[in-house]
């Protein structure tokens, strides 16, 4: 039975590991190295309790409210204020399926600059395409909470990119 169970939670991994690893990588703003390790304690803890989330219905949304968790729990930790300087992370010469590399650097630059649970609601809401009801949930706070938020770390997103954020709609 024990095998069965980790074998179970091998597949999952290996299935949601990589859009675990987008998502955590655009709420770190490109920190390719504070991704990995959000991807790992994720799965980490999900893996102390599969027996219980596997029976979850939707156990990668669950995976994700957890690297969301992860994420602000990071962020509020001392520690979490220290930047390394020098060379940029280590990135794909060319994005995944095209794009213009100096664009999407300009808009984690400006993912960045905004507090982490703005940063985390836009990247439920538009990256995930989460309801507002979903991102309350995964964020632990109310759907008002939420829609205000949004709008909020959204008016500042066009504060940094300009005004117009259409041109960065294919990011």
């Amino acid at each position: 039975m024990r095998q069965g169970r980790r074998d179970g939670f091998r597949e999952f991994a290996a299935g949601r590991s990589g859009h675990l690893y987008r998502s955590a990588c655009l709420l770190a703003s490109g920190d390719t190295h504070l991704a990995e390790d959000l991807v790992q304690e994720t799965l980490g803890r999900m893996y102390l309790h599969w027996g219980r989330i596997s029976r979850v219905d939707n156990p990668a949304a669950y995976a994700q409210t957890v690297l969301v968790r992860a994420y602000l729990t990071h962020r509020r930790r001392r520690s979490a204020g220290e930047r390394p300087v020098g060379e940029l992370p280590d990135t794909p010469a060319v994005a995944v399926g095209g794009g213009d590399p100096a664009l999407r650097m300009t808009l984690l630059q400006a993912l960045g600059r905004l507090a982490p649970k703005d940063r985390a609601v836009l990247v439920l809401r538009y990256w995930e395409d989460r309801s507002v009801e979903e991102t309350a949930d995964a964020m632990n706070v109310s759907s008002a909470a939420v829609r205000t938020r949004c709008s909020r770390a959204l008016a500042r997103l066009r504060e940094q990119l300009g005004g117009s954020l259409s041109a960065f709609a294919e990011f």
